[in-house]
């Protein structure tokens, strides 16, 4: 009987022993990690361009930085390398995060920048999702009205020229569908869209001459003649004025304008002041 009990007293010391020693090993604190070193690291790989590893080193450091600037830097190279890996969604996320968490940060010109790069490279063809195109252009409004003086806006700019056009190419495409079915009414909404927000893109002279068409062929000849017009007035030397004039008039032959050959002394000229 004695012996049964030191057997168990025995077993209640070792247990007892072995959770403190576990809770010891468990809850003591671990070295912190040089923030320093782990961005080190992260520049180094992202130089080599393997922004696996560069990712995860700049979240480590962002993570140890006690100091707000450097934190908020590893974050951003952080993300940036997520956008050399073309991982744009999880960039995307963690940009908002940035946002919210470095309002101030220094480099908040170009997270904007960057975030709106990011819309701009999802952007398929005309035929493809108009959600990208929408994102870029409302990123890219909201960066050149608040930060219209940056480097970076001449570059916005260009990209918001190529994003109205491309928006314009999809709504002609899908009026151009409709054309095809016979759906007059759609196609109509959809060219008329671009006439009044997309006029200043490649594809509003075509708008307008499917405007004329789909009118004269409704039998809606006076409409037909107001875009006809517009054509007229501002591209009257284009191909599709000279399609639509045909539409309204019956015996009208097309020609060809001669070509013209340009004096090219000019260009001649600058080319030695590059050279």
């Amino acid at each position: 009987m004695f012996k049964k009990i030191f057997i168990i007293i025995f077993f209640l010391i070792v247990f007892s022993a072995c959770s403190k020693n576990q809770e010891e090993v468990i809850y003591q604190p671990l070295e912190k990690t040089n923030p320093y070193e782990l961005y080190k690291e992260g520049l180094t790989a992202f130089e080599r361009n393997d922004f696996f590893f560069a990712e995860k080193k700049f979240t480590e450091a962002e993570l140890n930085f006690e100091e707000t600037d450097f934190a908020a830097k590893s974050a951003i190279m952080s993300i940036f390398s997520l956008y050399g890996l073309n991982f744009y969604e999880q960039a995307t996320e963690n940009l908002e995060r940035y946002f919210k968490t470095y309002p101030a940060d220094k480099n908040i010109v170009y997270a904007h920048f960057l975030h709106a790069v990011i819309y701009y490279e999802q952007i398929s063809d005309e035929k493809k999702d108009l959600k990208p195109l929408l994102q870029a252009d409302e990123k890219i409004d909201f960066f050149l009205k608040n930060y219209p003086n940056t480097e970076y806006a001449i570059d916005l700019k260009f990209k918001k020229d190529l994003i109205q056009n491309q928006i314009a190419a999809k709504e002609l495409f899908v009026a151009k569908y409709y054309i095809s079915i016979k759906k007059w009414v759609p196609a109509i909404q959809r060219l008329k869209i671009i006439v009044n927000k997309y006029d200043k893109t490649i594809f509003i002279e075509e708008a307008l001459h499917r405007l004329v068409e789909i009118h004269y062929h409704l039998g809606l000849e006076n409409e037909a003649k107001k875009y006809a017009n517009i054509l007229g007035y501002n591209y009257n030397s284009s191909e599709w004025f000279e399609q639509s004039y045909k539409i309204l008039n019956k015996d009208y032959k097309l020609t060809k304008n001669p070509i013209i050959k340009k004096d090219d002394s000019w260009y001649k000229k600058i080319i030695k002041k590059i050279k």
